[in-house]
């Protein structure tokens, strides 16, 4: 087959993301008013919740992507434990056109570490003394498109006079 000028097309190559490493950069578990906070609740605790994402190159092809969790279990005004898992990923991102770099840094990566993020909570809630906690799915393109709005609006207000 030809392009038309009689030379043959050569075949652009293919997108490729792989894996590199995985890891827990910082974890924390804390069950400040154990062992009182064992003891069996009136109500089910009221859970908060909050993850971030980050991403920062390491060199020309590669990237380490962070997936942050906290969160924090009370009961009434007592804290029953809370949490930070720091979970990162190098990256191998091969053949990606740069409009589609920070969409895969920040969407695809941490959807890929967030099973193995999960589970580390789970068995850190357990560990202290509590039922596994369960993180529902997260939306990786929901919380995308919230941070660029963000910045595209903090971007805009900058660029106001005073």
């Amino acid at each position: 087959m030809t392009n038309g000028n009689g030379a043959t097309p050569e075949a652009a190559p293919p997108p490729q993301l792989n894996v590199l490493a995985q890891y827990i950069k910082d974890l924390s578990f804390e069950n400040p008013n154990a062992p009182q906070s064992l003891a069996p609740q009136g109500q089910p605790p009221q859970i908060n919740i909050q993850i971030n994402v980050g991403a920062n190159s390491l060199a020309d092809t590669e990237y380490e992507v962070t997936l942050t969790i906290e969160g924090k279990a009370e009961s009434g005004s007592q804290i029953m434990f809370s949490f930070e898992l720091v979970y990162g990923g190098v990256f191998r991102l091969v053949n990606i056109p740069r409009e589609n770099l920070s969409p895969m840094l920040l969407i695809e990566c941490p959807r890929l570490l967030f099973p193995f993020a999960r589970e580390i909570v789970a068995n850190s809630v357990r560990d202290g003394g509590f039922p596994p906690l369960m993180l529902d799915p997260v939306d990786f393109v929901g919380l995308y498109r919230q941070n660029m709005e963000r910045q595209a609006a903090a971007e805009a207000a900058q660029g106001r006079p005073s």
